[in-house]
C-alpha cells in the first residue's frame, strides 16, 4: 500500500469504524510492515503476504521494473513527495502492484480498484462511499 494512501486511510479510520467496517493492509514482508506501522502510526491491522499467495488469489498484477518509472505515475509521485511521503522499506516484491477492495458482509464485493502503476490509488471518497452502501 502506498504511504500516501495509507495515511489517508489512517485519517479516515474513525469514519470507517463508525460504519462498522475494518481496514486491513497487506504488505510484502515483515520489515516493510513494521516500518510502515511505525512511520505512519497505522491503527489498523497489517498482514504479511511474503509468498504472494494473497496477491495471486486476488489476481493483483505486478509491474515491470521499468514500469516503476512510467510517466503516468509522475503526478502522483510529485503530490506524495510534496505531502512529505517518502519511500520506505519495500518488502520482497518491489514490483507488486496494490489493490483496494470493499468486501462484505459475506463474500460480496462492493468495490475494487486495481492499481495500474505505483502512484495509481482509488479516490478515498469512492472507497468511503462503497463502505456506506
Amino acid at each position: 500500500m502506498c504511504r500516501e494512501h495509507a495515511a489517508q486511510l489512517r485519517d479516515a479510520y474513525p469514519e470507517v469504524q463508525r460504519v462498522g467496517a475494518e481496514v486491513v493492509a497487506i504488505g510484502t514482508g515483515p520489515s516493510m510492515a513494521r516500518a510502515f506501522v511505525e512511520d505512519y502510526r497505522i491503527p489498523y491491522p497489517v498482514l504479511i503476504d511474503a509468498d504472494a499467495r494473497a496477491a495471486r488469489a486476488a489476481t493483483i498484477g505486478r509491474m515491470s521494473f521499468l514500469g516503476m518509472f512510467t510517466p503516468a505515475s509522475y503526478p502522483g509521485t510529485i503530490r506524495a513527495w510534496r505531502a512529505g511521503h517518502r519511500i520506505g522499506a519495500s518488502g520482497k516484491r518491489v514490483t507488486q502492484l496494490a489493490a483496494s477492495f470493499v468486501v462484505g458482509p459475506g463474500p460480496t464485493l462492493h468495490y475494487e480498484h486495481r492499481n495500474k502503476h505505483g502512484a495509481d490509488h482509488p479516490p478515498l471518497d469512492d472507497v468511503l462511499a462503497a463502505l456506506r452502501r
